[in-house]
């Protein structure tokens, strides 16, 4: 027999009544931040610029958002007996969803060369591109950690700048080229430099992710996060301070850029276009960087895919589930922790080096907190121990705070004034609140077993116990 309580409907006049104490709340926060702006006068006098127009669609979208939700939640069928096992399309998607994604990863360049020509393709390549793919390499680097160890680590941008600071200096350091060109020549460190420093850099970030994991052996939850968010916080305030070393806030500029087998891209006779007979652009270095990031989160991929299936990546996934049952089977979770906290800061740490080969320039200001929220937002949203969850949560962070910036046609809507951009952490927050509400694990909230019997089984993670993994 159906319960009556699934069968009779939605209740629209509750519904209703929360979305309108929804929009009332909506208009009380909003009517002095949106309904009104702080302009300047001719005068040179301050007047209050009214809004209304502003307001008034902010509250209405509260509204009608609150009354989604509520239908949503009135049809979702509550109960762990009625659960059902995850669907065909969450399977496919991540069987055939990643091989599909790289494919289109490859063939993204020559696709945005044809369609927008090379004078527009620098800032879909760039700005889309390889900013996405940076943060893709970042998520699947701080997934080891989270995703599959279970240990919170609200301080990942530090071993992002350690990568990118330990190539910054070994790359402009007069005494360090001043020995690399007597021990390898000066032209073959300036043609090499970046693919010679890129496993320095990453080694270094791994030996800092190992230092931080020893004070940290016995914390978990919510104090492991405040201390790793601790360690983010004084590794950036040391680069802050420490001018004699980092430079302080004026940072380090003059990176030198990566090389294509020792053929640097600029416009000499020795540059790249000459060698083979181009006409010079800027896009040639463009679509180079792109598949460096894109070789770097690959391998990234397909270690972190090697790694789950061995011993070790059983271990982090023990750990992950329940501690002390992972003790009792013998298995040792410092090295577990260790491991799991510097594989994933070695990844960080390559990020970070190509960060600073690719800006040229870098600073502790590129380095704050902010950072590690959103990498971490990306793992969660994505779904714990996705790799497919990632790619697809990077796209909607950091692809779509990118596409605010290409809505200008909303200025015709909001007034000349209005920058979309503006309200990407509006906006960011909305998405985080309704994916905690319509898909809690996440976007891939299906779970593979690394290890199976006879036949291997998608477990669903809304059967894991909360609080979990």
């Amino acid at each position: 027999m159906s319960d009556p309580a699934n069968t009779a409907g939605p209740d629209w006049g509750q519904i209703t009544r929360d979305s309108a104490f929804a929009a009332l709340i909506a208009f009380g926060l909003f009517v002095l931040m949106l309904g009104f702006k702080a302009d300047q006068s001719l005068n040179n006098q301050l007047v209050l610029v009214f809004r209304p127009e502003l307001l008034a669609s902010t509250v209405a979208l509260v509204f009608i958002g609150r009354f989604l939700i509520g239908y949503w939640q009135s049809r979702k069928v509550e109960g762990a007996a009625k659960k059902k096992a995850p669907s065909k399309w969450a399977q496919k998607a991540e069987k055939y969803g990643l091989p599909a994604a790289v494919g289109f990863l490859v063939a993204y360049p020559i696709f945005i060369l044809v369609t927008v020509g090379p004078s527009g393709a620098i800032k879909w390549i760039d700005n889309f591109g390889i900013q996405i793919l940076i943060y893709i390499m970042l998520g699947w680097g701080l997934n080891i950690v989270v995703g599959l160890a279970g240990l919170l680590d609200l301080g990942y941008v530090a071993f992002y700048a350690v990568g990118a600071y330990s190539y910054a200096l070994f790359a402009t350091s007069e005494p360090i080229k001043d020995f690399m060109a007597q021990l390898i020549g000066e032209g073959f460190w300036q043609a090499w430099a970046f693919w010679i420093c890129l496993p320095v850099a990453g080694i270094l970030a791994a030996f800092w992710g190992v230092l931080l994991g020893f004070p940290v052996l016995r914390l978990r939850g919510d104090y492991l996060a405040i201390v790793t968010l601790a360690f983010g916080e004084i590794i950036r305030l040391v680069l802050i301070n420490w001018v004699e070393f980092s430079n302080g806030y004026a940072g380090i500029s003059s990176i030198p850029r990566p090389s294509f087998f020792g053929i640097p891209f600029n416009a000499s006779d020795e540059g790249f276009a000459a060698k083979f007979g181009l006409e010079f652009t800027p896009i040639y270095r463009t679509i180079f960087l792109f598949y460096v990031i894109l070789a770097l989160a690959l391998i990234t991929a397909a270690v972190s895919m090697r790694l789950r299936r061995l011993p070790v990546g059983r271990a982090w996934e023990a750990l992950r589930e329940d501690e002390i049952a992972c003790r009792s089977l013998g298995i040792n979770t410092v090295n577990t922790k260790l491991t799991a906290f510097a594989i994933g800061a070695m990844f960080g740490g390559f990020a970070g080096a190509f960060f600073a080969a690719r800006q040229g320039f870098i600073s502790p200001e590129s380095f704050v907190f902010l950072e590690s929220a959103q990498i971490l937002a990306i793992v969660v949203l994505g779904g714990m121990g996705s790799l497919l969850g990632v790619v697809i949560a990077s796209i909607m962070l950091v692809g779509g705070v990118e596409l605010l910036r290409e809505l200008d046609f909303l200025k015709a809507v909001f007034g000349d004034n209005f920058d979309p951009a503006q309200y990407r952490m509006l906006i960011f927050g909305a998405c985080m609140v309704l994916m905690m509400l319509w898909k809690p694990r996440g976007l891939i909230s299906v779970r593979e077993p690394s290890v199976f019997l006879k036949e291997k089984k998608a477990v669903s993670a809304d059967l894991v116990k909360e609080g979990h993994g």
